[in-house]
């Protein structure tokens, strides 16, 4: 398997931390947690992740669906979004992202595990899709 690198955006550091730790359990590579959208967004740019695990609030301006929305158009990463948060209106404003997944804290690690796989496989299979037309 290729090292899979996540990018972990979450303004709660010692959450960020946990999460972390549970992907590098994993076998992924955490190149940062940042805990701003902007900070997101240039990390994206820099270390060109695989996969974003997204909160939907953050710290700053930007909340996490406007993050992800940014990060989706310019660099084409998945996102999975990892949130306390889901209540309809949030979930509707995340639906328009287009997200890989919506996980709802706290979670269990095996289905982070799952998740994550599964938003790997079907990038994966889009961008192969993409390449034949």
């Amino acid at each position: 398997m290729d090292e899979v690198k996540i990018l972990v955006v979450e303004d709660e550091s010692i959450i960020g931390l946990n999460i972390k730790k549970k992907l590098k359990n994993f076998g992924y590579t955490v190149p940062a947690i940042v805990s701003t959208g902007k900070e997101a967004i240039k990390m994206a740019e820099i270390t060109f992740p695989d996969l974003v695990l997204m909160d939907v609030r953050l710290k700053g301006d930007m909340d996490g669906v406007d993050t992800a929305e940014e990060i989706r158009k310019s660099f084409d990463i998945p996102i999975i979004y990892l949130t306390a948060y889901s209540d309809d209106e949030v979930l509707e404003k995340a639906k328009r992202t287009e997200p890989y997944g919506y996980i709802v804290k706290p979670f269990k690690a095996d289905d982070l595990h799952s998740n994550i796989e599964m938003a790997l496989y079907k990038h994966k299979m889009e961008k192969g899709a993409h390449k034949k037309e």
